[in-house]
């Protein structure tokens, strides 16, 4: 949740969950005292708590969220999200992200792979996920994105993946999912920015390279920062080099955006996100 600062918020909040019979587990705040907003995102259990979960989120609203100008987003952990993968044909962080999956990292589901092409259908066979393929070019792209949306909606999907899909979303699927579609860019944005990051950073003598992981939105790799990282380089690296200490670092990145996401501990506000511990 997030609303303007004001004092006493914190107890109203608790107060509400404690004298329903709702024990707190999870606590996390912020203020951003620079524009005066208030954070925060609470845990707790409902075993003992008086009000029904389909109208909590009814309660909620009209005894606080309209009084605190509260905007805010309710959720159950016993629901397992629904996440779809998008590909093109590099495989390295669709790899990882699987792994993780099967390893049980991650309480989510993964009911399908889309892909522009088909080089990764084999992966996608080894982990049992149905693989689909919709070839998008400048000529058909409004009728395969239709085309995926109703595959989006017969699946149930809940959130998106980009990784390493090399193809530009249309504003009608970012609208169809706001703040949920994740995406990895190889860079360290707002840097080195275009085809060939990697190339312009050896071109620089840069010692260090990124990655950055972010919301999708219509700006092009301007969505909200979910999770950026680094990793040093020197002299002796060649563009292969920095190719395959980038690829790692995709990887890793991405994952950590992805479970945070999964987590529901990241906040939108105003191009910029609040990620709670």
């Amino acid at each position: 949740m997030h609303c303007p600062d004001q004092p006493g918020i914190i107890a109203v909040i608790t107060e509400f969950i404690n004298a329903n019979g709702g024990n707190i587990v999870y606590l996390d705040q912020y203020v951003d005292k620079f524009n005066g907003i208030f954070y925060m995102r609470v845990e707790w259990d409902l075993e003992n708590f008086i009000i029904p979960r389909e109208k909590l989120s009814e309660y909620f609203q009209i005894l606080y969220g309209q009084r605190y100008q509260l905007t805010y987003k309710l959720s159950f952990s016993n629901k397992r999200q629904r996440m779809a993968i998008f590909v093109s044909k590099m495989s390295h962080c669709l790899y990882d992200i699987l792994a993780r999956y099967i390893a049980g990292e991650w309480a989510v589901d993964i009911p399908v792979i889309v892909s522009n092409h088909p080089d990764l259908q084999i992966v996608a066979e080894q982990f049992n996920i149905p693989f689909e393929v919709f070839p998008i070019n400048r000529d058909n792209k409004a009728e395969m994105e239709a085309r995926e949306l109703e595959l989006l909606e017969r699946y149930e999907i809940d959130f998106i993946v980009l990784a390493r899909y090399m193809q530009i979303l249309s504003d009608e699927m970012i609208k169809r999912y706001p703040h949920h579609i994740i995406n990895i860019h190889h860079s360290f944005l707002p840097a080195f920015v275009g085809a060939k990051p990697y190339h312009a950073a050896y071109e620089r003598g840069v010692k260090l390279i990124g990655a950055t992981s972010h919301y999708v939105t219509a700006d092009l790799d301007a969505g909200p920062i979910i999770e950026q990282d680094i990793v040093r380089i020197t002299h002796k690296d060649t563009i292969d080099d920095l190719i395959k200490k980038g690829r790692d670092l995709e990887k890793i990145v991405l994952s950590r955006a992805v479970e945070k996401h999964i987590q529901r501990k990241v906040l939108a506000y105003n191009n910029k996100t609040v990620v709670f511990s």
